[in-house]
């Protein structure tokens, strides 16, 4: 009878310590654990690859050689951006350059960012040329080629356990892509159209997945306006409002200034979250450019209802006039400038 002993001493103290047994025995309901979108804190840097094969070298603070990818994250940033090209010339930003860079972003435990330019080569405000294996094709079998070329580097990607945050279907698509036929201000339900295409593409590899159209001069309200209200009208699908923003060092703030009250009223507008994708300063200008970025990160963090999603740099390790461009964010000897203290 020692187990029926037991059994009541058990009960005589369950009783004694919570005053009454049945309340004693019940097991509060945890409370939820709110859930946050981490801001994104981070750099397109798809020209990695290429400056690596070229032999350049990146060091830390105190003149350490350390891998780019791993000096950015322990300068904060917690996500990076890659361009896709569909079959560049010399192979940078293809396919196979592309899941050789997620993958080393995918070892880190940074998100990704996706940027298809529906190019061989770039794709900007000023030129969206057609790949030449598109060239002559229909919108209707442009929309075909969309679909496929997005849904096959995302599904190479994923073979390799890789599934971005967010992708881009175009790059500073401020009038439409794959011109003539895509071009916004010659026929909108088109430039539509293709988005749509892309945007089908990633949902059908994953839903979780946030589509971008991405627009640069992020604080030129009408333009945005005139971008959306149209996409809007011929039924185009998008889950994230993407901009750029390059000031100089004496515009910056009224230029931020413009972007939030843009960025608010895209949110009033048409409901979406807000990206800033691309950022840059002339290397040369650490201070200002380090002040125009914190800035900035501020002004995105208070958008309207929490959606502003984050600020990435457009290609900061450059250095020593890469390719001639001038707006990285590291000095001509290889180690970061205070511009990418705003980051930490």
């Amino acid at each position: 009878m020692n187990w029926l002993i037991i059994f009541l001493i058990a009960q005589l103290s369950a009783c004694s310590k919570g005053g009454d047994n049945s309340s004693a025995s019940v097991t509060p309901t945890p409370t939820p654990t709110p859930t946050t979108t981490v801001f994104a804190k981070g750099a397109d840097i798809s020209w990695l690859t290429q400056m690596e094969a070229s032999g350049y070298k990146f060091y830390n603070a105190g003149g350490t050689q350390q891998d780019c990818m791993q000096l950015l994250k322990d300068l904060g940033m917690n996500a990076m951006r890659l361009r896709v090209w569909v079959n560049p010339t010399d192979g940078w930003c293809n396919t196979a350059d592309v899941i050789n860079k997620a993958n080393r972003i995918k070892a880190l435990g940074l998100k990704l960012m996706i940027d298809f330019h529906y190019s061989d080569w770039w794709a900007d405000p000023g030129k969206q040329n057609k790949p030449a294996a598109w060239n002559g094709q229909n919108i209707n079998q442009l929309q075909t080629s969309v679909y496929n070329h997005t849904y096959s580097v995302l599904n190479s990607l994923k073979s390799n356990n890789i599934i971005p945050d967010w992708v881009q279907v175009g790059n500073e698509t401020n009038d439409g892509m794959l011109w003539s036929e895509g071009k916004a201000s010659t026929n909108m339900a088109n430039f539509a159209a293709l988005v749509n295409s892309g945007y089908n593409a990633v949902k059908a590899i994953d839903s979780t997945i946030k589509v971008i159209v991405h627009i640069s001069n992020g604080y030129d309200n009408s333009l945005f306006r005139w971008m959306f209200d149209g996409l809007k009208t011929n039924n185009a699908k998008w889950d994230v409002i993407g901009m750029s923003l390059y000031p100089s060092t004496t515009n910056y703030s009224d230029l931020n200034n413009q972007c939030l009250a843009n960025m608010n009223d895209m949110v009033s507008r048409y409901g979406k979250e807000i990206m800033i994708c691309e950022v840059g300063m002339s290397w040369d200008q650490p201070t200002a450019s380090k002040n125009f970025i914190t800035d900035l990160i501020s002004k995105v963090k208070s958008v309207t209802d929490n959606k502003g999603l984050g600020v990435f740099y457009w290609e900061p390790e450059c250095y020593n006039n890469w390719q001639g461009y001038s707006l990285g964010a590291f000095d001509n000897s290889g180690k970061p400038t205070a511009a990418l203290d705003a980051f930490k």
